[in-house]
């Protein structure tokens, strides 16, 4: 018989895409489709029918090109975050409110102080997006009664394919307040917030099979009747095992309008300004820390929106003064350190493109590297082990001169992805979950394109910067004073 396909689902903001990979991670068929929302000032929601529809429309165009090879699982993820309510039976009762709805941002205030204890431990505050404030939202409009459930994203799609609602996963229920640490809902939290736990699904680790593709949904689909359907992660996470960072010290540096960072710890990190975050992982007793800074490729295209940026970055490496940079556009700082009033500077004045281009392109992207730098700092001051090797991820990885000053900056080898994205990842998740090891598949399936190796003289000759980029920062009075005096 031929060897099994391994299918990823990736539902986004703006489409679905569903991919299939051999066993050897080499791509054999993917389709997409066009995702749409209504946004009206803090809501952003989009139609759960929609969800469905098109992503059985993906499925049926990929499963059609496979022209009937076997498949062995898949595994759906989803934004973080995202949620709607159903009836007992799975239906849809409201739209889904996306991950980046903030309507109920006024009630974070609640849900963070009934679990404050919980929260600290865990390592994060509430945030006006995440879940728990919508649910408090549902709350107090009336809309929790007659058997109301809570779903997450995925869970929509998941349920299509089984034929029955089916429980949600560890990692998309960390924003509604689930307990990684006791693996349960937090009755006591709940009671406080006046929320009846039937309205909560059951949840299970992910990896874990929800079920069979059930009769209708082979049809509508193409995939065969029976197939596993793998309980997912965030799309965050996926993206993490696409990069194949599954073992305790490697990362996953993502720089693309942001820069967010995915890692494996044996133990949970506490980080009390409450930077850090973690997941659970899928395999063993690990966790997945990571934050995720407001700073990033953003600041390039913010300041050079016209420009060549092959020609930029070759005049930018010939440029031997760099000016101190912290690129952050806008107002608002998140990772390495939580700040809402942070304002983007380069040297004495404000983020701005003016004076020499490649000077200025030069300072951005090492502020970037400085600001990555500063962020595994805080990540092992939390207590995770941040020994590398770094997979580097996101639009920003394709500027191979980017790539060297960032490996050079954090002094550890890094290797490049050849496909590092989410579908990839639920790919690498349903394999090992049928497999029993999920590293073992992404070894197989994640497939590396390059590695690099950081150069320890030129390590040597960027530190310099780097301390003067930690002291402009704590001189602003904007580090914790532990990151501010051991900034690694």
């Amino acid at each position: 018989m031929a060897e099994p396909l391994w299918i990823g689902v990736d539902l986004g903001t703006q489409s679905v895409r569903a991919l299939a990979v051999d066993g050897e991670g080499r791509q054999v068929a993917a389709a997409s489709r066009p995702l749409t929302g209504r946004r009206d000032g803090p809501r952003h929601e989009q139609d759960p029918a929609a969800w469905w529809r098109l992503t059985a429309e993906a499925l049926a165009e990929l499963t059609a090109a496979l022209a009937g090879r076997p498949v062995g699982a898949l595994a759906v993820c989803a934004t973080s975050g995202t949620v709607l309510l159903t009836d007992a039976d799975g239906t849809p009762r409201t739209p889904g409110m996306m991950y980046d709805d903030t309507r109920a941002g006024a009630l974070a205030a609640e849900a963070q102080e009934a679990g404050a204890v919980l929260w600290s431990r865990l390592g994060y505050r509430m945030q006006p997006a995440w879940a728990l404030p919508k649910l408090l939202w549902w709350r107090e409009t009336g809309q929790l009664t007659g058997g109301a459930r809570l779903a997450h994203q995925p869970d929509v799609i998941a349920a299509r394919l089984v034929g029955h609602p089916v429980a949600s996963d560890s990692s998309h229920a960390l924003k509604t307040g689930y307990d990684l640490i006791a693996g349960g809902w937090p009755a006591a939290i709940l009671d406080a917030l006046r929320l009846d736990p039937a309205t909560l699904p059951a949840v299970v680790r992910p990896g874990s099979t929800l079920g069979t593709v059930a009769a209708e949904a082979a049809e509508i689909t193409g995939l065969p009747v029976g197939t596993p359907v793998i309980a997912g992660m965030t799309d965050g996470c996926a993206a993490q095992l696409a990069a194949g960072a599954l073992d305790i010290g490697q990362w996953n540096a993502v720089l693309g309008t942001t820069l967010a960072f995915k890692g494996v710890s044996a133990a949970l990190p506490h980080d009390p300004t409450g930077a850090v975050y973690s997941h659970r992982a899928p395999h063993g007793d690990l966790w997945l820390p990571g934050g995720a800074s407001s700073t990033g490729a953003g600041a390039v295209r913010a300041l050079f929106p016209d420009a060549d940026l092959a020609a930029l970055t070759s005049e930018a490496a010939r440029v031997t003064k760099v000016p101190v940079c912290y690129p952050l556009v806008g107002e608002g700082e998140r990772f390495p350190f939580v700040l809402p009033t942070a304002r983007g500077f380069l040297g004495d004045g404000p983020l701005a493109a003016d004076g020499d281009a490649a000077t200025v392109f030069a300072a951005v992207c090492t502020g970037v590297a400085h600001v990555e730098r500063l962020s595994f700092a805080l990540l092992a001051q939390a207590g995770a082990d941040v020994g590398g090797p770094v997979a580097f991820t996101g639009g920003g990885a394709r500027n191979d001169w980017w790539n060297q000053l960032r490996c050079d900056m954090l002094g550890v080898p890094v290797w490049l992805p050849d496909n590092p994205e989410p579908a990839l990842g639920m790919a690498v998740l349903a394999a090992g979950a049928v497999s029993g090891d999920i590293p073992l598949a992404a070894r197989r399936l994640v497939r590396v394109r390059r590695t690099l190796q950081p150069d320890p003289d030129r390590t040597a000759a960027l530190l310099p910067g780097y301390h003067a980029f930690v002291d402009a920062l704590a001189a602003r009075g904007w580090l914790d004073p532990r990151l501010a005096e051991h900034p690694g």
